[in-house]
């Protein structure tokens, strides 16, 4: 918790800070990869430097701890400190590397706020950074050693052993392992990063969610085709549909990720849209190979049903499954309608949920927020739903 004199002092400077955190992100960032470039190969995706997303998760993540601390100083931001940490181990984040970042945060403070930034509002906005750094830290020491791992250890070379075209924009790869080492197996609903050498020279990575339960030998995610090549924000996925190929090999991280599939009795509604459908259909994957006696009911929103990507794979672990169900909205329906075919979006009022179900969702950030308000407006414990969001979480803060 901080302390007695910077209490008062970052209660004062919180509106300020939170009016201008958004700026302060901007130029930290521009300053810290100034004085850093090595920081841009392998650890920042410059897609989301360009689109400003990276900013933006920064900006709500520093506000949303220091707004925690002051309002309830016994509780510490699971949720946020979660989710963070699993991306950060994912991409072999140093211990070290704080330091970078709180020189170059705590730099852009004072060139935001200028002469509002006395000794004393420096101090205790540096208490709350170490009090952030060290608790995520911390976090990634015990995820870390939980896979037997390091920073420079996590990753793994693998052999692209299958390409295949799910639909026009969306390709699974199934990789193989390369080597006898051990391969730490993943939890349903994890992802893996991938790190990638572009052709100017620089290693980009991104993650991907694992689309089926591992058999030891194999791993298996999908990939969506994001156009504008040439552009930073595809530049990932257009290399990987056109340039790679079965035989080549790729770099992978070991697997991560806060929003998992809990071991339980309860039934399970997994609502997703898009290419959102890839952790549901590895949390499907890993019920059907244990054989689970759970009742599912997975809900998916899509454009038609030629952009529904693994769906046949969907189906036939549904279809495992003793009590399973698949209800489908499509913005552009077929001229008929099979049963369990909807057209629209998806309102889950439209299906019947079973009673005492956990949720999860995943999907464009304004579908998780309509699916999410529409569950709590019918009763559903927000404690009940859990989401998983490409890129950088901007929703975070709203629920740390």
């Amino acid at each position: 918790m901080l302390s007695d004199k910077a209490v008062p002092i970052i209660t004062a400077t919180l509106p300020v800070v939170g009016e201008n955190i958004q700026e302060i992100a901007q130029r930290f960032y521009k300053h810290m990869f100034a004085e850093h470039p090595e920081l841009l190969d392998g650890l920042f995706n410059r897609g989301n430097q360009a689109d400003g997303r990276q900013q933006q998760a920064l900006a709500g993540s520093v506000a949303a701890f220091a707004t925690n601390l002051v309002e309830h100083p016994d509780q510490l931001p699971d949720h946020l400190v979660s989710r963070i940490a699993h991306k950060h181990v994912s991409l072999g984040l140093h211990p070290n590397q704080y330091t970078i970042v709180h020189d170059n945060l705590m730099w852009a403070i004072g060139d935001v706020l200028g002469s509002a930034v006395t000794p004393d509002v420096a101090a205790a906005w540096d208490e709350v950074y170490w009090l952030f750094a060290n608790v995520l830290i911390n976090k990634e020491r015990g995820l870390y050693g939980a896979v037997h791992l390091s920073p420079d250890t996590i990753w793994r070379t693998w052999r692209v052993s299958e390409k295949i075209p799910e639909t026009e924009d969306v390709t699974t790869f199934i990789v193989e392992r390369t080597d006898e080492r051990e391969v730490k197996p993943s939890l349903p609903g994890q992802y893996v990063t991938l790190k990638m050498r572009m052709p100017d020279g620089v290693h980009q990575p991104r993650q991907y969610s694992l689309t089926k339960a591992d058999d030891g030998q194999h791993r298996q995610f999908a990939v969506k085709r994001v156009y504008g090549q040439g552009t930073p924000d595809g530049e990932v996925s257009n290399l990987l549909h056109q340039e790679v190929q079965v035989g080549d090999e790729v770099v992978l991280s070991a697997p991560f990720g806060d929003v998992v599939l809990e071991y339980s009795d309860r039934p399970v509604v997994l609502a997703s849209a898009g290419i959102g459908i890839t952790p549901m259909a590895g949390m499907l994957s890993h019920l059907a190979k244990a054989g689970a006696q759970r009742t599912v009911r997975m809900l998916h929103a899509d454009l038609s049903p030629e952009t529904f990507a693994l769906r046949a794979q969907v189906t036939e672990d549904l279809g495992k499954l003793p009590d399973a169900s698949l209800t489908v909205w499509f913005e552009q329906p077929p001229a008929s309608l099979a049963p369990g075919e909807l057209s629209g979006f998806m309102n889950v009022n439209d299906v019947e949920l079973p009673q005492d179900a956990e949720y999860y969702l995943c999907g464009p950030l304004p579908f998780m927020q309509s699916v999410r308000s529409a569950l709590v407006a019918n009763g559903v414990p927000a404690k009940d739903i859990q989401y998983e969001v490409f890129g950088p979480d901007l929703w975070l803060a709203d629920f740390a």
